[in-house]
């Protein structure tokens, strides 16, 4: 007979709480700052699993069809542990227009609390970070496939103060 243990998921970060601060490369190999945008605009953070996935591929073609409609809000970026190197070649294949952040080490995922440690990878997820650096909303889907909803998180922007 055969034992599994159930890791404890991570607690994602709370809404209120100040922003950890990182920088990453993105696909064009461009360090990207939290801190650059603080005290400016909001930034959305959407981690998502994996370049290439299915989910993934739908979700941020959307973003990139709707990144004016963000941008009049907040910068808007994605996190996955994809490296540099997938993230442009995804992006040129896609015609992306968002930044891709690599976090191969699994850091910042870890900061934000969504490393998914079953398949090593982040869960799909939305941080709002305000324009003072703290954290002003976050969304953790259920369900690692189901797309997270690109309206809900417009309204949220349209409302942050």
């Amino acid at each position: 007979m055969t034992t599994t243990t159930l890791t404890k998921p991570t607690e994602p970060i709370a809404v209120g709480s100040i922003a950890p601060e990182f920088t990453l490369k993105d696909q064009n190999n461009q360090d990207f700052r939290l801190s650059d945008y603080r005290g400016k605009k909001p930034v959305v953070l959407f981690f998502y699993p994996l370049d290439w996935s299915p989910t993934c591929t739908v979700e941020n073609k959307c973003f990139s069809q709707e990144l004016n409609e963000f941008s009049k809000y907040a910068e808007v970026v994605g996190i996955s542990v994809d490296s540099v190197w997938s993230h442009k070649a995804w992006a040129d294949a896609l015609h992306l227009q968002q930044r891709l952040l690599s976090d191969m080490n699994r850091e910042t995922i870890k900061k934000y609390g969504l490393f998914f440690e079953p398949a090593n990878i982040s869960q799909r997820a939305t941080v709002i970070v305000d324009k003072n650096g703290k954290v002003a909303w976050v969304k953790v889907q259920s369900d690692i496939k189901q797309a997270r909803d690109m309206k809900e998180v417009l309204k949220v922007l349209q409302n942050l103060k």
